[in-house]
């Protein structure tokens, strides 16, 4: 199975996440703020990265951009993770990098899917 690193500030997501992550065999890193996910990202060179976009001192777009930008770590597969999908976030997370999309609240199935679609791709 993968590592995967979760970028998300909110604990009660974040621990869903992780749960539906490490039932379906997956190891987990997790990061609470946009600076931390670069940081471990480099660190732990996890296979893919389910980044929220709203977080704390380094929002979720910027972390991506920062990430597509380093070829350290340009080929993790960044799955955006989101309350608020408007076409203008939709652009915008895929402007930043972001490989594909999953909104809140998590619907596990649909999570797992696309997690297996981006290891696959």
């Amino acid at each position: 199975m993968a590592k995967i690193l979760v970028v998300e500030d909110d604990t009660f997501t974040a621990s869903v996440v992780e749960r539906v992550l490490a039932t379906a065999g997956h190891s987990v890193v997790r990061a609470k703020d946009g600076l931390e996910g670069v940081a471990l990202t480099l660190s732990e060179q996890p296979d893919l990265i389910v980044m929220d976009l709203g977080l704390p001192s380094m929002n979720g777009w910027d972390a991506t951009r920062t990430l597509k930008s380093d070829p350290k770590t340009r080929a993790i597969p960044i799955l955006a993770l989101t309350a608020n999908l408007t076409a203008d976030d939709r652009e915008e997370a895929y402007n930043a990098g972001c490989d594909a999309f999953q909104t809140k609240p998590i619907a596990p199935e649909a999570l797992l899917a696309r997690i297996d679609e981006l290891l696959k791709a």
